[in-house]
C-alpha cells in the first residue's frame, strides 16, 4: 500500500494512463488505486522499485510538472538503470521559465549536459537528432542573458548546402541563408516574447548569422552557440573556437552521423575531441538514443540504423570519418 497526499487524479492520469504506464514498465506488477492509496502487488523486488517510482512521481507532481506516460517511462528507465540521479532530481531541474512554462531536462544525459554548460566555458553537445542539444543550449543562453551573465546571444551554424545552391535561390543573401538558420529562430520564439525578438536583434543583443560571419571577430560577454557543427571543416572549427572572448561561453552542438560536407572534407566535429583532449574548461557531452525526447520511434530508428551499420560487410562500409559522407538524416 502506497499512501499519497497528492490528488489521485494527478497520479492516475487520464483514464489511468499513468498507472498503466507504471505497469508497462514492470510487467510482473499489478497497480490499483483504492481511495487515497495505491496498491502494488507482485515480486518483492519489483514492488520495491514501483514504490520508489511512485515516491518520485509524487515529487514531480509537487513541482508543478504534469505526469504523462512519457514521464513515467523516462522515470522507469532511470530507476532500472540504477543511475546516481533520481528521476525527480532530473525532471524538476529548472533551466528557464518563460511564457507560462518551465524548460527542464527530461533525461539524465540532458541534465549532465546542462550542468556541463554551467561548469565550463566551452561545452560540446554531441548526439543524434531529437536529444535536445540545441534547444537546451538555447535555453541556457536565454537564461544567461536574462540574468545579465552575458550581454548578448550569438547563434550560428554553417550553411553548407546553401554554399552549393545559393545562386539559384531568390532574394538577398540574408533571405537565401535564412532557411538554414530557421531552427534557431524557432527555438528563440519558444523561449522569448516574439514581439521582443526583432527589437533585440536590431539592437545586436541577439544575433543569428552564418558561421562565415564570425571570421575576424572577438566575441566578448556573449553566449555563443554553434549548431550543426558536424558540417564545419577543421579550419572552420578552429576559426570559430578562437573567436572566444572575455566573459563568454560557447556551446557547440552536432551529430557526427549527419555530415553534409563534400567528399574529401574532414568534419571538424569529428577530430576536435582528439585535438582538445586534456584542455581545461572544455567539456564533451555525448547524448544517445536514450536521450531522444521526440516520438519514441525516433530512438528506435536511431538504434536500428546503428545496428544496420555495424552488421554491414566491411567492404560495404564507407569511411565516414575521412570522407565526410552524408549520414542518414533524422
Amino acid at each position: 500500500m502506497v499512501p499519497t497526499h497528492v490528488p489521485m487524479v494527478a497520479l492516475l492520469g487520464s483514464r489511468d494512463a499513468v498507472l498503466r504506464a507504471v505497469e508497462d514498465g514492470f510487467p510482473g506488477v499489478d497497480v490499483h488505486a483504492r481511495g487515497n492509496e495505491i496498491v502494488v502487488s507482485g515480486p518483492a523486488g519489483d514492488v520495491a522499485l514501483v514504490s520508489r517510482l511512485l515516491d518520485e512521481l509524487v515529487e514531480v507532481v509537487e513541482s508543478g510538472t504534469q505526469l504523462t506516460p512519457d514521464v513515467v517511462t523516462r522515470s522507469v528507465r532511470m530507476l532500472t538503470a540504477a543511475t546516481a540521479q533520481r528521476p525527480a532530481e532530473v525532471l524538476t531541474f529548472n533551466i528557464l521559465s518563460s511564457r507560462g512554462r518551465t524548460i527542464r531536462p527530461k533525461t539524465v544525459g540532458q541534465k549532465r549536459y546542462v550542468e556541463a554548460i554551467d561548469a565550463n566555458t566551452i561545452t560540446f553537445g554531441i548526439g543524434p537528432a531529437g536529444t535536445g542539444k540545441t534547444y537546451l543550449a538555447m535555453a541556457k543562453a536565454v537564461q544567461a542573458l536574462q540574468s545579465k551573465q552575458v550581454n548578448r546571444i550569438i547563434l550560428t551554424r554553417p550553411a553548407v548546402e546553401a554554399g552549393e545552391k545559393l545562386g539559384y535561390l531568390p532574394g538577398s543573401l540574408t533571405e537565401k541563408i535564412d532557411p538554414y538558420l530557421r531552427p534557431l529562430y524557432d527555438a528563440l520564439h519558444d523561449m522569448m516574447d516574439p514581439d521582443a525578438i526583432p527589437k533585440l536583434m536590431e539592437a545586436g543583443t541577439i544575433e543569428v548569422a552564418p558561421l562565415g560571419y564570425m571570421r575576424g571577430r572577438s566575441l566578448n560577454d556573449a553566449f555563443v552557440i554553434l549548431d550543426e557543427a558536424q558540417n564545419t571543416s577543421t579550419e572552420q572549427m578552429k576559426m570559430f573556437l578562437t573567436r572566444l572572448g572575455f566573459g563568454s561561453k560557447m556551446v557547440i552542438t552536432g551529430d557526427a552521423t549527419q555530415v553534409d560536407l563534400p567528399g574529401g572534407t574532414t568534419s571538424g566535429l569529428r577530430v576536435v575531441e582528439d585535438i582538445l583532449m586534456g584542455v581545461d574548461d572544455v567539456e564533451f557531452c555525448r547524448l544517445t538514443s536514450s536521450d531522444v525526447v521526440r516520438h519514441r520511434l525516433v530512438s528506435d530508428i536511431i538504434d536500428a540504423y546503428a545496428r544496420w551499420d555495424v552488421a554491414r560487410p566491411p567492404g560495404d562500409r564507407r569511411d565516414r570519418r575521412d570522407r565526410g559522407d552524408r549520414g542518414a538524416r533524422g
